[in-house]
């Protein structure tokens, strides 16, 4: 028998293809069906070769698809035909007009609801599963409403904020730490509230299902971004008062880890946070905050980007420092270009912004990243800031970044030649290479710039490297003698 309940979703992307894949998983009695407007991509997802890479994902689509799960393009017959839709487009920083720098883009998602509302027929519910500024359920219903021909068709927004970890993004669905929900006031919006926590109860014990209004889950997915990115930077801003002091950072976290007000987790100093949402969302939140008139909250919080930026620039110059101030014809080995481990993800990846500061001082780039491929290297490092997330948001390379980057498949012909190794991605394998081969194949002295803290650096020192690694004290090599 056919699933009677069809649920549809606008984008195939990190979110939308994950989430309605675990959905479809645990709730055969409903009919799944992912939307995008990109051919390919839909291709890939019916392929077996899907277009992410997320550990155990493979294995969720390959249980659920044709049974209950589809992907499609022909977004005019499921929309028209679902119940309920996500809507889970790229919601990417504006880059010119008002707000550039700092609001939201909707553009996808209001074309998402002229879509959805040309096509319905029928009571939807819509959900809002993409990061959107506070307030955006409000002017999505007047487009809905406004350009729906039936004026007997109704909507319902609903707000159901991600918190997914890309990496972990399977068990985070299977056993999330909450899920939220928040809708309007009146009889109609509270039944779409239980219509949606009726989905996730087919896995999701009830205590976990949290409903708000749609204002405060609006809020809540930016706040919870932007408070694990202040942890970061954080304890990035400590790891530069360590190596000034000569003390070690994880030591510190640490020790500050274990009082159980504070935790340990997002306490690992690194290069950098990157990923689609920490640095938009901040940026996002401080939009709406000098909107509404708080400049001395937001600039608050845009101290957590500065400090990211900060750390950036911080590890580029201790490179150039350390290799006699200058990386003019050096070639560099990039270990790690995805933004974290277990994603090839590499959208706001500190490895962007470290890899143009070494190219702006002459150095040759050569990179190894096992799930990021050649293409998506070139085209991060020729891409206008803040274009990463537009479909058709990337230029030619730059024939300054295609003569002096080369990407690579093997971590041994990476750093054959090099002067350095930059680790800038935790990737679990880079700890288990042979680094005496390593160090043999290199110009010397060879030189570890570990943004990363992944690496044992003592084994390193003894097999004759030059370790420089985020928080710790400094290698004598590298302390300046004035």
């Amino acid at each position: 028998m056919a699933p009677s309940y069809k649920i549809a979703c606008i984008g195939a992307g990190y979110v939308g293809g994950p989430t309605m894949s675990m959905i479809a998983l645990n709730c055969p009695d409903i009919e799944v069906v992912v939307l995008d407007i990109n051919e390919e991509r839909i291709k890939a997802w019916n392929s077996e070769q899907l277009p992410i890479y997320e550990p155990g994902l493979e294995e969720v689509v390959r249980q659920c698809r044709g049974r209950n799960l589809f992907f499609s393009s022909d977004t005019t017959k499921h929309l028209a035909e679902a119940d309920m839709i996500f809507v889970s487009v790229n919601t990417p920083t504006k880059t010119s007009g008002i707000g550039a720098g700092k609001a939201a883009d909707l553009t996808y998602w209001e074309g998402a609801a002229r879509m959805i509302a040309a096509v319905a027929t029928t009571p939807k519910i819509v959900v809002e599963k993409s990061t959107v500024p506070v307030k955006t359920a409000e002017a999505i219903s007047k487009v809905l409403k406004r350009n729906c021909t039936d004026p007997s068709v109704t909507f319902e927004i609903l707000s159901n904020p991600e918190f997914l970890a890309e990496g972990t993004a399977i068990e985070d669905l299977r056993m999330p730490d909450r899920v939220l929900i928040g809708g309007g006031d009146s009889e109609a919006g509270q039944a779409a509230i239980k219509q949606l926590a009726w989905v996730y109860a087919h896995w999701i014990p009830q205590e976990r299902i949290l409903t708000t209004n749609l204002w405060s889950a609006e809020l809540a997915k930016l706040t919870a971004n932007a408070m694990l990115a202040q942890r970061i930077s954080s304890i990035n801003s400590i790891s530069a008062l360590c190596e000034a002091t000569g003390a070690d950072v994880q030591q510190v976290a640490r020790a500050i880890g274990m009082d159980s007000r504070i935790g340990s987790k997002f306490m690992n100093t690194s290069v950098g946070f990157g990923g689609s949402c920490f640095q938009k969302d901040i940026l996002n939140l401080c939009y709406v905050c000098e909107g509404v008139g708080l400049k001395e909250v937001a600039d608050y919080w845009m101290k957590v980007v500065t400090m990211n930026d900060y750390q950036k620039q911080r590890f580029v110059e201790r490179v150039i420092s350390a290799m006699f101030n200058t990386v003019a014809r050096k070639r560099l080995a990039i270990f790690g270009f995805a933004f974290k481990k277990d994603t090839g993800d590499t959208r706001e990846t500190p490895a962007i912004d470290v890899c143009r500061g070494l190219l702006a001082d002459g150095a040759k780039c050569v990179v190894y990243d096992p799930k990021v491929t050649p293409v998506q290297v070139f085209r991060d490092l020729s891409a206008p800031k803040f274009e990463w997330d537009r479909p058709h948001g990337w230029g030619k390379s730059e024939r300054h970044i295609t003569e002096n980057v080369q990407v690579v498949a093997d971590p041994y012909a990476c750093a054959e030649g090099a002067h350095a190794i930059c680790v800038l991605t935790e990737w679990d394998e880079f700890k288990s290479y042979d680094y005496q081969r390593l160090y043999d194949s290199m110009v010397k002295p060879a030189f570890i710039f570990d943004g990363r803290n992944v690496l044992d650096h003592e084994a390193l020192r003894s097999i004759g490297f030059i370790v420089y690694a985020l928080g710790k004290p400094l290698d004598p090599f590298l302390q300046k003698s004035y």
